[in-house]
This record gives C-alpha cells, structure tokens and sequence, in this order.
C-alpha cells in the first residue's frame, strides 16, 4: 500500500506540474516553442538548485557531442573521486522538456553512491526536432564511453525509451556494449497499442494521454515512424542486451508499455528484472522525499554495485 506521503505528493502532482489535457496541438507547439527559445536565451544551464551545496561536493564539466544537431553533455562527478565507472543518463519529460533538477539530484546521487561520472547530454528536443537529430550522437557517445570504461545506460520516462533504443543501436553496432541498463517508467511503445493505455490514463494524476500522443508524433516526425526501434524500442529484437532493471508503478499511465517491455523481455531470454509498485505514481524513484524511493534506491544500488 502506497505510503501517506507519497498519496499526498500524488494528489498535489497535477498542480506542482502544471498537468493538464492538450487544449489544441497548435498552441501546445506554440507554447513549448516559446519555452524552448527563452531557455536558449538564458544559456540551458544545469539546474543544479535541487542539490545543497552541488558546486562544493561536485564538479561539473561540459563538452559538445557532435552530429546532426550539436548538443552539450554535462559530466558530474564527486569532488576529490576517483571514477572508474561511467553513467549515461537520459533525462525524461516527454521529448519536449530538458534537464530538471530531478534529474541532476538523481545524478549526483548516483556518481557519489557508485563513485562514478555522470554524463547527462543536453540532447535536442521536439517539437523542433526529431528522433534522429539526435540518436546516431547518443550511440556513438555511448560506444566511446563503453568502449573506454564500464558503462551503465539508464534514463527515465521518455529517457528510459532513449535509453534502450541506444543499447539497441549499440548492439546492432556489434561494438562494447553497457553493463546494465537502468530503467524508471521508461516510455518504449509511442504507438499506444497496448490496450490498457486508456485504462490506465484514468489513473494517472500527472500524464496526459493527449499530450503524449501529440508529443509521440512529433518526436517520430511522422505517423509512419511511430514503430521504429529507436522511437519504440519494446516492439523491436531484445536478444544480446544487457542486463536491466526497470521500475514502474501502477498509477503511471506508462505500465502498459512496461509490462510488454518485460514480457517480451522474457520471451526473448533478455535478463530484465522489472519492480512493479502497486498504487506508485509516474518515475517515483527519482521522488527521493517518499519512502517507495528510498526501497528503489538500495534495489537500484543492489543491482548496479554487482
């Protein structure tokens, strides 16, 4: 049974979001366009305001990836460490939304917990851009990275997505691959097949099936791509990836796809371990003041330390 904390955070989510149902696709692109061009003034700098006193305990390094469209990638590691490990980790938000403090805390988290550096790109978003603006950079990102150190892939929500498509690309490479992958509510079918999606939308207090399908579109650029493999990597081979842990709980319009993300997995004979949390809102791992976030997390530090 979800906590009292986490149910009170749950009724809150909608306000503390600003969740609401598409109005109009057009004035949604409008909006997000007017958002993404005042965070270009502003110079997109890692929201770093979630963790105390992030400057002194890390220090913070960017680079450009190059390709299509270049995008900076921010690497956070623990002051005075010694990393031998990597972490690739892909934000979230919908493919339309960029790096959140959520994200950064979660980071830090993971570079002092494994003693390793965190690598969080910048990578570009819709509705200005597509899927491949972006994913021949991240796989080639990534096979740098793994091919120097050992390398976790994770991401959440639609960073998860990201995620496993790269490890998919990667194997398809046939180069060095990750050593895990991690997964929080990761969004892998854009198509929406799943028949429960509906369902399951009722119940969710924080995502908008009518944004996300909107949102899906124009990540994949068109209908016609909405089931490639680097858009919806659940519907593609999951043979030769490595082993994986995803969580997901039951009020996030996402478990369709997670279940069939994990059944497939099965079917294929790909090591995943998939956490289902009965009642448990949308990425509630990355919600650290909840008690559920907690269990995750030594699951998460379990799982990565092996």
């Amino acid at each position: 049974m979800p906590s009292l904390r986490h149910d009170v955070l749950a009724r809150g989510m909608p306000r503390l979001r600003k969740s609401s149902e598409l109005d109009s696709e057009e004035r949604e692109r409008a909006r997000i366009e007017r958002w993404h061009a005042d965070l270009d003034a502003q110079g997109r700098a890692l929201p770093t305001n979630a963790v105390v006193r992030f400057r002194q305990r890390y220090e913070v390094q960017q680079f450009q990836a190059e390709g299509r469209v270049p995008f900076t990638v921010h690497r956070v590691r623990a002051r005075g460490s010694r990393p031998r490990r990597r972490v690739l980790y892909l934000h979230g938000g919908g493919f339309v939304a960029p790096l959140d403090p959520f994200h950064v805390r979660y980071a830090a988290r993971l570079a002092s917990a494994l003693d390793a550096e965190v690598l969080l790109p910048d990578y570009p978003l819709a509705p200005g851009h597509t899927w491949a603006d972006s994913h021949d950079a991240l796989v080639d990102l990534a096979a740098r990275l793994t091919a120097e150190w050992p390398t976790v892939l994770a991401g959440d929500s639609a960073g998860g997505g990201l995620a496993l498509a790269v490890a998919q690309s990667l194997r398809d490479r046939g180069g060095p691959t990750a050593t895990h992958l991690l997964l929080h509510s990761p969004w892998v079918d854009l198509t929406t097949s799943t028949p429960a999606t509906t369902w399951f939308a009722k119940r969710d207090p924080w995502l908008r099936i009518t944004k996300l399908e909107a949102y899906a579109r124009w990540w994949a650029g068109s209908t016609d791509d909405l089931g490639r493999h680097e858009v919806s990597p659940a519907l593609a081979d999951l043979s030769g990836l490595p082993r994986a842990l995803m969580f997901c709980g039951t009020r996030d319009l996402l478990v369709p796809g997670c279940r069939l993300l994990a059944r497939r997995a099965e079917e294929a004979g790909w090591d995943l371990t998939y956490v289902e949390e009965p009642g448990l809102i949308h990425v509630y791992p990355l919600i650290s003041v909840v008690p559920e976030a907690r269990r995750a997390w030594r699951t998460t530090v379990e799982f990565l330390g092996r």
